[in-house]
């Protein structure tokens, strides 16, 4: 995907189920959704990890860390990216200072359902 960087290791100990990566923040259509999208090389090991384990609308359960935040949400699988999107509601834009088009470096962690 074109606008983000490659997805490197969490962390020297991270986990198959934790990914880091840089994206930009983009706005859906002309609603006050914000998302991210997720690397295609991300996605596609997102899949491989939890296989069919999915829920509504093919989501995954995620743990989110951008900056200092942490919070809960589902990554979106998005037949126009080829890869998930990620909401990034506001809360966490006015914390971590991320305009439309800023790039934010997201670490993602698969969790349980």
């Amino acid at each position: 995907m074109s606008g983000s960087s490659p997805a490197v290791p969490a962390s020297a100990g991270s986990s198959p189920r934790e990914w880091s990566f840089d994206a930009p923040v983009w706005r859906w259509r002309e609603g006050s959704w914000r998302f991210v999208t997720v690397p295609e090389d991300v996605s596609d090991e997102v899949d491989e990890t939890v296989g069919g384990l999915t829920g509504g609308f093919g989501s995954v359960r995620v743990e989110v860390t951008v900056g200092r935040t942490v919070w809960r949400t589902s990554l979106f699988p998005s037949s126009e990216a080829g890869a998930y999107v990620l909401p990034v509601k506001k809360a966490v834009r006015v914390a971590e200072g991320l305009a439309d088009d800023a790039v934010a470096e997201v670490t993602i962690r698969l969790v349980d359902r």
